[in-house]
């Protein structure tokens, strides 16, 4: 990692870039895979499953007996955590739905609100170097708590053409309707446009590397809702005297290992604590199974010296991480000074893994800065909100003359007439 001592403020921005493929040459591959899912449907997907899974897929639906045969293959312990996760996740999305009240704006005009879950909903879990069977935890779920009638799965195969079988357990098990072989850019793309296996959905949802997102950056252009831009990992941490430098290495680790294109900082007021860190993180590094993957996350990596926790929070709300650990005994004060972050972790002892897997959040979050105007995905994510409002004769009588008017001023004539008319048939009765 590069270590920065007491950055200047017009230095900030610079220190915040993420890691990226050049713009031009993503924007190109990435339109190019669409249009050939769009005009060769079926034909492009399994082309693209030869040429980046190395798979020959015999199809891209996933059968029953598939489903069935995997259901055998996942060992029981591994059954029992991924249970226990469920009822967590369901226990704290579930605490999301609110029963909307009729509001009385005026004598005689009533409003309210009813949620409505979207019809038809795309899921994407990656699977390159790791299947990712929590992302399904973390979208199935409120999917089917918001009511969404059809729940769509894509997710790339191994090189025998084959899902790995959790996911095919955990994907069962929270309700996943049907499941595709298709991984990438083109399984966006088959989501979005719809091919002769794959259903269009109404809004794709899911985490992915930098060509996944900026599919789905293109697809909304053509009208498909998405979760959020959601690409590589990160996690920033903030860390004070009270941090211990074994566990915010760890949690360093922890997202350095999803990608070369991920990033992780750590920012601190005590340079002890920061060395301390560093040395380690080599240690641990070193015992890692992913290292190299690791090492080469850690190049685009900083660890930058603040001379105030509180410079600390201020660059971190500029960065607006993904994951945010706030490393140190004395947290309580920290919440209300943070503005950007798509999830936070208060404590030395509330590991971002937490909110991976099991404390009940959901791990689907902005990135590259997007927690500045995105929020993570949950329960309303899954659900369309359509309002209601109910006029009678007082009512329109209490509203009407404002509304006339209002209409008139904009030379919406028509507007004002709808009310005019039915005023006037009131004083005909």
């Amino acid at each position: 990692m590069n270590i920065y001592k007491y950055p200047k403020t017009e230095e900030w921005h610079e220190l915040s870039i993420r890691p990226v493929i050049e713009k031009k040459t993503l924007d190109n591959l990435v339109k190019n895979i669409l249009n050939e899912v769009r005009i060769n449907k079926d034909l492009a997907l399994y082309q693209y499953a030869e040429k980046f899974d190395s798979a020959r897929l015999k199809q891209i639906a996933v059968t029953g007996t598939e489903i069935t045969v995997a259901q055998n293959l996942v060992a029981d312990d591994l059954k029992a955590a991924i249970q226990l996760a469920k009822q967590n996740i369901e226990k704290f999305h579930e605490s999301q739905k609110k029963e909307e009240q009729i509001i009385e704006t005026a004598p005689g005009v009533k409003c309210w609100r009813k949620s409505v879950g979207i019809e038809k909903v795309g899921l994407y879990v990656p699977g390159g170097l790791a299947p990712l069977f929590s992302t399904i935890l973390m979208l199935g779920i409120p999917a089917k708590l918001a009511g969404c009638k059809e729940i769509v799965l894509c997710t790339p195969p191994d090189q025998k053409g084959e899902i790995n079988p959790v996911i095919l357990f955990t994907a069962n098990l929270v309700g996943v309707t049907k499941i595709y072989k298709a991984g990438g850019a083109q399984a966006i793309a088959a989501m979005a446009y719809g091919t002769e296996t794959i259903p269009q959905v109404y809004k794709i949802f899911g985490p992915g590397n930098q060509f996944v997102t900026k599919a789905k950056e293109l697809v909304q252009q053509d009208g498909i809702a998405i979760d959020m831009p959601a690409g590589p990992s990160e996690v920033l941490i903030i860390a004070d005297k009270t941090g211990k430098p074994e566990f915010i290495a760890a949690d360093l680790l922890s997202q350095a290992e999803h990608g070369t294109d991920s990033q992780v900082i750590l920012l601190s007021d005590n340079e002890s604590v920061i060395n301390q860190s560093l040395i380690e993180l080599e240690k641990q590094l070193m015992q890692l199974p992913g290292k190299d993957i690791a090492s080469k996350t850690l190049k685009n990596s900083r660890a930058i010296l603040f001379k105030t926790i509180d410079k600390c929070i201020e660059f971190s709300n500029m960065y607006a991480p993904e994951h945010l650990i706030i490393a140190s005994e004395n947290n309580s004060d920290y919440p209300e000074k943070i503005i950007n972050a798509g999830s936070v972790f208060l404590g030395n002892y509330s590991c971002e893994s937490a909110g991976d897997y099991a404390s009940g959040t959901n791990h689907t979050l902005p990135t590259n800065g997007y927690a500045k105007s995105y929020s993570g995905v949950s329960l309303d994510s899954f659900v369309r909100k359509i309002t209601f409002q109910k006029l009678n004769e007082e009512g329109l009588i209490n509203i009407g003359p404002a509304i006339e008017l209002m209409a008139e001023s904009e030379k919406l004539f028509a507007h004002k007439n709808a009310v005019t008319i039915r005023l006037k048939s009131m004083n005909n009765v």
